[in-house]
């Protein structure tokens, strides 16, 4: 019996406002795109930024590539997520350890992974989190994701 493909997506990073909004306007846009009905968010696993827009380099950075991300707002993963979403993308390894943390007994880890394992399979890579530095690491990150999120379409798309 063959699964399901995913058709929910849930984004986390840290703060939910450079990361995780830009994985989630950039794969919402590609699936847009590509005539998929699915349904794409992001969270945050701290909840120092709750309410907040993304960061400004990251909306400017989509703003550049064509993707507004400007409605978004932050918001604190939680354990109910997993009934929620069908595939969790964490940016980066500590964000996964959070993640199983807050889930606690409703952590399902075929439902996880690490958002550049769809670009390299199996090197556990994270998205680098551009919060300390200046702009051009906000490009960089985002054709990161932009690379990762058409891999993303390409692998759950097929046989629709």
């Amino acid at each position: 019996m063959e699964k399901t493909q995913p058709s929910s997506f849930l984004m986390v990073c840290l703060g939910n406002i450079c990361r995780s909004p830009l994985a989630e306007g950039i794969l919402q846009e590609k699936a847009r795109a590509a005539g998929l009905d699915w349904k794409v968010d992001s969270a945050g696993t701290t909840s120092y930024h709750i309410g907040e827009a993304p960061h400004h380099l990251s909306q400017k950075v989509a703003r550049i590539n064509g993707v507004d991300i400007s409605q978004q707002r932050a918001r604190r993963f939680n354990a109910d997520d997993f009934q929620r979403f069908d595939k969790i993308y964490a940016m980066a390894g500590d964000v996964l350890d959070q993640i199983r943390r807050i889930a606690g007994r409703q952590y399902d880890p075929a439902k996880v992974e690490l958002f550049l394992n769809e670009l390299n399979p199996g090197r556990n890579e994270d998205v680098p989190d551009p919060w300390y530095g200046p702009e051009p690491g906000y490009h960089d990150v985002y054709k990161l994701i932009d690379a990762a999120a058409d891999k993303i379409i390409e692998k759950y798309s097929s046989n629709v």
